[in-house]
This record gives structure tokens, C-alpha cells and sequence, in this order.
């Protein structure tokens, strides 16, 4: 005799209910009743003909290149609103592929879907406690535990060990920025540890997250080494690289490209004066210092220079000797064609991106280990790239800038052409 299956079982159920109507007490009852065997008949039927389909052969049946055999059912719920449903899940065994009922995940909520809405959770300000509590039902029933969050959002370390391993050699750069950015780490006791980051403006006009990745310190020997994985992924060599003042930085980039032009950063610049000067004399001697940053071009910057340095500096030696150290980073902006200068004088773009990365870390004491720190500040910071907005290029600068590669000796991304 043939087994009845779990959904035929189910319709025979709904049947004798439909019978007995006259024995139920209330309307509302009927209807919550008939909704739940409803229920449970068309999910039972759904998931008995995921494994039909799996197998290609129905009950009973027989067939060539079947693909398994039923292996009868494990117990299952739904929790729903109207209450939770036991389901039978069906198996399947002899089969060359692993069988999972997909559709069960789905309508259990352990779908792709809720793990990706989980991880962008996570990655946009929600602690694994908070993502727990949002998917907890009123009666306790927790659909992803913290320990399942986790697991969930180990996919942002699989997605930044493969952004960390991509090859950089079709990125068709044009001006690459440099800067660092502090996070406590409790397996370096109370110290903060630097994450080091590099992104650019391509060919293009677009602003990408370029790398990342942790250097204990900003010391020479941390950024050597940064580039030089950069370069080692066949990053093209930049015409304009913008940084800080941090000197290990700035003898690193000097080390790996020596023929790139490279700038100092205006607005760490301008921080350093105001701190030369009194708050009172600040106002007069700032627009100064702007006649120099926004100069037409190289040479009316190096003569604003030298009127600055005559007015100021007997009066402000301090300011003065600040402003010639590195003074050839400072004015090499000036070399650009002028539209573009307000976007490479500056880190300003990825420094907004640190402020959306503590203001997501800030509830966190610290981190418990690098994995940890590395995946989360690279799933803030590449949503915050990717509402990056473009920049546009006209053919004249195109030209400009090809007369400054030409000019430095330095070899024109493999794609010029088919950019510019």
C-alpha cells in the first residue's frame, strides 16, 4: 500500500474541517483555522514539489536520470501570523548534489535576502545585539541570533579579502590620495592601530576606494609596504599623488614613484598656520595664504610666496618656515589644469568617509581582533565610495594632462585612448 504524502495528508485534514464547520464556536475561529491548514497545504505542496523538481520524478515514479531518491521528511516550522505551522521538509538521498530546500530557507526568513539585509545592518550603524533584537517576534522567537549575525557578516571579509586581491593594472588612474585612520584593537592592549588607505580619481572622473589595509603605525616601512602591494597588483603609476605631512608617507611615495608629482594636503596645511599665528591676526593673514593656494599657476604661486615671506616674516618667522618646508608639494597642485585642482589639493573626500566610519564604530570600545576591524571599515567605506559622485574631464584637459605625463616621463595608462 502506498504511503500518503504529508500534503495529502493535509488536504484530507482541510476536507474533514470544511465538514465540521457546524462544531466550531465562532467565525473568527473558522477563519484562523482554515488560514493556518491553508497555509500549511500550500507550503507543504511547494516544498514537495521543490523536491519533484529536484529529482525529476514524482512518487512512485519511475524514470531515467532521476537524481536521488526521497528519504522521508524532518520535522519543520513557519512562524507566521497566524501562529507557527509545523511543515514536514522533505529529503532526499543518492543524490550527486547536496539537496537543501531552498524554498523552506526562504519562507523560514533564512534567505539570501535577509542575510544581505543583515549585513547591510551591520555595516550601516547596527550593533550584532541590535540586528538580534530587530529580528526578534513578540513572543521571543529570534529568527538570527547574534552568533548567526556574525556568521552572516563574515561575507563582508570574503568580499574584502577579494577587493584587497583584485588587480589594479585596468584602473585607469589619474591622481591617487594617501591617508590613515585609527582603531583601537584589543589584541595590541590600549593602543590604536592604523588602517591605511588609498583612493583616487581615474581617467574618467571617478572616485575610487583603491586599498585598505591595516599598518600598526603610519611609519615609513607600514606605507613602503602598502605601496608596494599596490604596485605589485599592477597599479599604473599616478601623475598626481596627494598626502599629509606624515614623513614616512611622504619618503614612501618619494621611494616608489619619484617621477609623480606629489601634494600636500591644503587643509592640514592651513591647520598648521593657524597654529603659527595669533586667533586675532588669523583673518588677515588667511586670505594670503588663499592668493597662494588659488594662484593661476606655478610661477604666480612662487611669486605670492615670496611677497607672503617678505610682509610676514619678520613679524611671524614661525609661519614663514612653516610654509617653505615642503614647499614644492604645497604649490605642485598649481601644475594641474585648474578645474581639477579643487579636487586633488586635499584628502577632504575620504576624511568625510572616516567621519561615517567612527560615527559607526563609536559605540565599540574596541575591536577584538584585525578580521573584525578590517571587514567593518571596509563595508562603511566602500558604501560611502559608491556615493562618490563623478567629476567631469573636458578634451582640452585631457591634453593638459597628457603634456604633463609627457613632461614628467611618466607612461600613460594602458587605456588612454579609449578614455580620454
Amino acid at each position: 500500500m502506498k504511503k500518503l504524502s504529508p500534503s495529502v495528508k493535509l488536504r484530507k485534514e482541510v476536507s474533514e474541517f470544511i465538514e465540521r464547520l457546524q462544531d466550531v464556536d465562532s467565525a473568527e475561529d473558522v477563519l484562523t483555522q482554515l488560514v493556518q491548514l491553508s497555509t500549511q497545504l500550500i507550503t507543504q505542496e511547494g516544498l514537495e514539489a521543490h523536491q519533484r523538481d529536484h529529482l525529476g520524478v514524482d512518487r512512485y515514479e519511475r524514470g531515467e536520470g532521476r537524481r536521488g531518491y526521497r528519504s522521508g521528511y524532518e520535522p519543520g516550522y513557519l512562524d507566521t501570523a497566524e501562529g507557527r505551522l509545523e511543515v514536514a521538509i522533505p529529503q532526499v538521498r543518492g543524490s550527486d548534489e547536496s539537496y537543501r530546500c531552498t524554498l523552506y530557507d526562504v519562507l523560514r526568513g533564512d534567505s539570501e535576502m535577509v542575510q544581505r539585509l543583515a549585513t547591510e545592518m551591520y555595516a550601516r550603524g547596527l550593533s550584532t545585539r541590535d540586528i538580534e533584537d530587530a529580528f526578534t517576534d513578540e513572543q521571543g522567537r529570534c529568527l538570527l541570533s547574534r552568533s548567526k549575525v556574525s556568521e552572516v557578516t563574515e561575507v563582508l571579509w570574503e568580499q574584502y579579502e577579494a577587493f584587497q586581491n583584485r588587480d589594479l593594472s585596468d584602473l585607469p588612474l589619474l591622481c591617487l590620495f594617501l591617508d590613515g585612520l585609527y582603531e583601537p584593537l584589543r589584541t595590541h592592549g590600549i593602543t590604536r592601530e592604523a588602517i591605511l588607505c588609498a583612493w583616487g580619481i581615474t581617467l574618467d572622473g571617478r572616485k575610487v576606494l583603491i586599498s585598505l589595509s591595516l599598518g600598526n603605525k603610519e611609519s615609513g616601512e607600514a606605507w613602503l609596504e602598502f605601496l608596494r602591494d599596490l604596485d605589485r597588483r599592477g597599479l599604473p603609476t599616478p601623475l598626481f599623488i596627494t598626502t599629509d605631512g606624515a614623513g614616512g608617507l611622504i619618503q614612501a611615495v618619494d621611494q616608489m614613484w619619484s617621477k609623480s608629482l606629489r601634494g600636500r594636503c591644503w587643509v592640514h596645511r592651513m591647520r598648521n598656520f593657524a597654529s603659527k599665528v595669533p586667533k586675532s591676526r588669523w583673518h588677515e593673514i588667511k586670505p594670503y595664504l588663499l592668493m597662494i593656494r588659488d594662484a593661476p599657476d606655478l610661477e604666480a604661486g612662487q611669486k605670492a610666496v615670496r611677497e607672503f615671506l617678505a610682509k610676514f616674516s619678520k613679524e611671524f618667522p614661525g609661519l614663514c618656515k612653516c610654509l617653505t618646508e615642503d614647499l614644492d608639494a604645497l604649490l605642485a597642485q598649481l601644475q594641474l589644469p585648474w578645474r581639477l585642482r579643487k579636487f586633488t589639493r586635499t584628502t577632504n573626500l575620504i576624511e568625510r568617509s572616516f567621519v561615517e566610519e567612527r560615527r559607526r564604530t563609536k559605540t565599540l570600545p574596541r575591536f577584538f581582533t584585525e578580521k573584525s576591524c578590517l571587514k567593518l571599515v571596509y563595508a562603511v567605506l566602500i558604501r560611502a565610495a559608491a556615493r562618490w559622485q563623478a567629476i567631469s574631464i573636458t578634451s582640452t584637459e585631457y591634453l593638459q594632462l597628457r603634456m604633463l605625463y609627457e613632461e614628467r616621463e611618466l607612461a600613460l595608462p594602458s587605456n588612454w585612448e579609449a578614455v580620454a
